[in-house]
């Protein structure tokens, strides 16, 4: 066969080059369709006992703003923020097992009672830290690090796949998805987007994001275990070479 055609809906900046470059190492033909550019806000993290980072964008605007560990205790939720922590020269005391924020919440539920935990992050994530931590006894601020804006160049990926053009597509957060079916929305294509998505090997990185893609009627058929990307790119893609055969 031909190499299988794959979108990939990685963010406007290094990730979708890495991104392309590892399909290509699996023999795939990708479709880069970034949907979301990144904004910072110009905002810091604020000192407290506890630092949750939730994504490699998060820390790389905090290092860069010159935020300070100053013996705070520091969560990264997946594998992928805490290397990135560690590259930035921070030490990383919690990596919940769960890759999620339900994982850190009960990895931290007997710990912060009375204690100040501090989230740096989008100024798009969910309530599910907050109100986990603070039922947990926290005392917890927020810092909106950055916003995410859909590209005006997004949507070849709307295209190809309301065609049937595509063999699989990646979806790498929430974000994504909802960007995604914006679009096809504009073009009033969704029930057609549905219809052969149907057909189409379709991958998402983590619960919330399979959550979201759920939600818009499209049925994930790849999830991984762990949150990296490399992950999602090779069960994909081994999905796709399966269902060919």
């Amino acid at each position: 066969m031909s190499q299988p055609t794959v979108a990939v809906l990685r963010p406007d900046d290094s990730r979708i080059v890495e991104a392309v470059e590892y399909l290509q190492s699996l023999d795939v033909s990708p479709i880069p369709d970034p949907m979301l550019a990144i904004t910072p806000t110009g905002q810091v993290p604020q000192h407290a006992d506890y630092c949750i980072f939730t994504s490699e964008t998060g820390v790389d605007i905090a290092a860069t703003a010159g935020w300070k560990q100053r013996g705070t205790t520091v969560c990264a939720v997946g594998d992928q923020t805490a290397t990135a922590l560690c590259n930035r020269g921070y030490s990383v005391d919690i990596v919940p097992s769960t890759f999620t924020s339900t994982g850190l919440v009960d990895e931290l539920s007997t710990e912060v009672e009375g204690q100040t935990v501090e989230l740096a992050r989008s100024a798009h994530g969910s309530e599910v830290l907050v109100e986990g931590l603070e039922a947990a006894g926290g005392i917890v601020s927020e810092t909106a690090l950055y916003r995410l804006k859909r590209p005006e160049t997004a949507g070849q990926s709307v295209s190809l796949a309301v065609d049937g053009k595509l063999d699989g597509i990646l979806f790498t957060s929430p974000k994504t998805i909802e960007h995604f079916v914006q679009i096809a929305t504009e073009r009033d294509a969704v029930a057609a987007l549905q219809r052969e998505l149907e057909e189409t090997i379709v991958g998402a990185i983590g619960a919330p994001t399979k959550r979201a893609v759920d939600k818009h009627g499209i049925a994930v058929d790849v999830m991984p275990d762990t949150v990296g990307f490399t992950q999602l790119a090779e069960v994909t893609v081994r999905r796709i070479l399966d269902t060919h055969q």
